[in-house]
């Protein structure tokens, strides 16, 4: 579950890109509001803190309540790094936290 909700808010994010009507990018928050979160809680489940706070800060900043006003550019670069982001962590292989 955790690799479908990565491709398909790696896809959404991407698809920002092009010209989309206001209320796909609302869908997209909501949907990153609800992936992140689910990744946040799946990480915290497996002891892994850094994921964890990472998810939950992206969260937070797609969350669609209070919308942060980051302009159109700025946007689209941080939709293309989380993007990026979702993508490689897919074939990063973590080892098991030692503890």
């Amino acid at each position: 579950m955790e690799k479908l909700i990565k491709i398909t808010l790696a896809i959404l994010f991407f698809l920002c890109l092009a010209k989309m009507p206001y209320g796909y990018y609302q869908f997209v928050r909501f949907a990153g509001l609800i992936g992140f979160a689910i990744l946040a809680y799946q990480a915290n489940q497996q002891n892994k803190q850094a994921e964890m706070i990472v998810f939950g800060a992206l969260a937070l900043l797609f969350q669609p309540f209070f919308k942060i006003a980051l302009g159109r550019e700025l946007w689209n670069i941080v939709d293309v790094i989380v993007g990026t982001g979702l993508i490689i962590s897919l074939f990063i292989k973590r080892s098991e936290n030692p503890r």
